[in-house]
């Protein structure tokens, strides 16, 4: 499964970045804590350079709890600043004004022994889409500053937005890069929403990510859909394909003659997925 998508406001949005990082204190690169390096755009590490960055690792409600922990170890032994949040309850985002102090600590000091009251940090929020920038920002903010929406793609243009504390946001659109070497990131990003269903071929989406499911979490699988004798390993997409139209079948998603609407089966399962009823999944595992 191939998946491509690199709309041209992405381009737009990279030179963009370049452009303001000169104003930038601190950069917040927001991952999807159940696919965090799948998540994670290669291009910024090459964009923002040497900037103070506080990667956060967003969604963590949503992902393994046991595989959080993990990976945030895998972070901090790169000596990278990460902290798990969810920025749609708020979970952790507390915690992200004294992470920027310590981050501009040496900054600060100077501004201090100078005599002089430290302005607000200035912060660019980076991520691919759908990874919840503007829902950060909007909880960091207190209002509703930024539109945001479950779906990739909702921000088209970079805004500052103040806090009323002690930070002054960015946003930007989310850019995901314009080739993926590995299939298999295509797929989690599929998978996990980062990529607009209409460039997708869903069922295959799916197949993939009940391959995986029956690997790592064939319990919650079972639990679920209500399956029973589930192998333990679907080794193709045709044996995949045949759960998947059991869980059209247990869910109504039929069409006419009685037959299985594999693009509505699989509507339900990542729907179940993005959404939490299935469960906290991972769909990545650090290499240690």
């Amino acid at each position: 499964m191939t998946i491509q998508w690199f709309p041209g406001h992405m381009t737009r949005a990279k030179r963009q970045i370049e452009d303001k990082l000169k104003l930038i204190d601190v950069v917040f690169e927001l991952i999807d804590a159940r696919v965090p390096l799948a998540s994670r755009n290669p291009m910024i590490d090459e964009i923002v350079g040497a900037k103070p960055r506080l990667i956060l690792l967003n969604k963590a409600d949503l992902a393994d709890a046991e595989m959080n922990a993990k990976w945030i170890d895998w972070f901090r032994s790169f000596g990278r600043e990460i902290l798990a949040i969810d920025a749609n309850t708020g979970m952790g985002v507390k915690e992200i004004s004294g992470r920027v102090k310590l981050l501009l600590r040496e900054k600060i000091e100077r501004q201090i022994a100078k005599g002089m009251k430290p302005r607000p940090a200035r912060a660019l929020i980076v991520g691919i889409p759908n990874v919840g920038k503007s829902t950060l920002i909007n909880r960091l903010a207190g209002r509703s500053a930024t539109i945001t929406g479950d779906r990739p793609g909702v921000t088209k243009g970079q805004q500052w937005i103040r806090t009323g504390g002690d930070l002054e946001l960015l946003d930007t659109p989310g850019i995901l890069w314009p080739k993926f070497e590995d299939p298999e990131v295509g797929f989690k990003l599929a998978a996990t929403g980062a990529i607009k269903e209409e460039v997708l071929h869903i069922d295959e989406v799916a197949c993939s990510l009940l391959q995986w499911l029956a690997a790592e979490y064939r319990g919650t699988l079972e639990e679920r859909y209500g399956l029973a004798d589930l192998p333990a390993e679907l080794p193709d997409i045709a044996s995949a394909a045949s759960v998947l139209e059991e869980i059209g079948r247990r869910r109504g998603c039929l069409a006419g003659g009685g037959h299985v609407d594999y693009e509505k089966a699989a509507g339900v399962l990542l729907r179940d997925l993005r959404s939490g009823k299935l469960g906290r999944i991972s769909l990545e595992a650090p290499v240690i």
